[in-house]
């Protein structure tokens, strides 16, 4: 099985940072695409961040592009987002995801983690 929890989430102010962490259990984690989605009361899932098997690759989404920044450690089984001048509509609950290929939708991903709420406020 693969396992992925997710933390650091929590309340910042607008224009702080935070970064994510997602530690993952099970055989496959080192070959699986890692990544994030969001979700806010009300929005669509909307996609964050992917990163590939080796790190080599990322994804962004447009609203986060230039402000936030994925990472993984393979050898710690960890996967990480870095979220700098964060802002209100970056609120939302941050799910950490694993599949077998790269993909912007959510239905992609077989492996889901229970999610961390990050607050920005203003």
């Amino acid at each position: 099985q693969v396992q992925l929890v997710e933390s650091g989430g929590g309340l910042v102010q607008a224009g702080g940072s935070l970064r994510l962490s997602c530690a993952a259990s099970g055989r496959t984690f080192s070959r699986d695409v890692m990544g994030w989605f969001r979700q806010a009361p009300g929005k669509e899932r909307e996609f964050v961040s992917a990163i590939s098997w080796s790190g080599d690759s990322t994804d962004y989404g447009d609203s986060v592009k230039d402000r936030f920044t994925i990472s993984r450690d393979n050898a710690k089984n960890t996967v990480y987002l870095q979220m700098n001048s964060l802002n209100a509509e970056d609120t939302a609950v941050y799910y950490c995801v694993g599949g077998s290929w790269f993909s912007r939708r959510g239905s992609s991903y077989g492996y889901w983690g229970q999610g961390t709420q990050v607050t920005v406020s203003s």
